[in-house]
């Protein structure tokens, strides 16, 4: 079942209205990168029961992770303003289904840093050709309003590797296999 077939059921189940921003997985078919498995669901609840969509997508058989602030998952805050850039892919009278922009998506997976996180954020980054200035300034706004942490460091790491590994795909990119010696 699709994310926004899985939320319509649980927004006409509950009865009420949800605002959800899907930031996870689950979104990157919206950045055009191929859907991976996984079977949970990472979301910020902007509107609705948290507690009553948790138990409605775990009766589906989806484990989930929900919070009424994603920025606060990590020690290094989201760049500021994350809610007002993201990118609606679904909306009727009673749901709204949103994903966070590129940029702040990429973000979001390197708080964490996992490889198939950073697998992730190259796919993006690779799908959308976004701006290696603009990513910089958004991993600047993220070190400049989270509280000073060795996480923060770590963070500078991941960033740092997760560069490295874009900038080399993007010179492979652009040179093509016709243009290498």
């Amino acid at each position: 079942m699709d994310i926004i077939s899985l939320f319509k059921e649980i927004a006409e189940q509950t009865g009420k209205p949800i605002e959800v921003i899907i930031v996870g997985a689950q979104a990157l078919p919206y950045y055009g990168v191929e859907l991976r498995t996984t079977m949970d669901i990472d979301a910020e609840v902007v509107k609705g029961d948290l507690e009553e969509i948790y138990l409605e997508l775990k009766k589906r058989g989806f484990e989930s992770d929900l919070s009424e602030n994603v920025s606060r998952w990590s020690v290094i805050s989201l760049p500021e303003g994350y809610r007002d850039r993201t990118i609606t892919i679904y909306q009727d009278e009673k749901l709204k289904i949103s994903v966070l922009n590129p940029y702040d998506f990429i973000i979001m997976k390197l708080r964490r840093g996992t490889e198939q996180d950073i697998e992730d954020c190259l796919s993006v980054a690779l799908a959308n050709n976004l701006s290696m200035e603009e990513l910089d300034k958004y991993f600047e706004n993220a070190i400049s309003t989270s509280i000073k942490d060795t996480a923060l460091f770590n963070f500078k790491l991941i960033y740092k590797h997760f560069r490295q590994i874009l900038s080399e795909k993007l010179i492979e990119r652009n040179q093509g296999p016709e243009k290498r010696l």
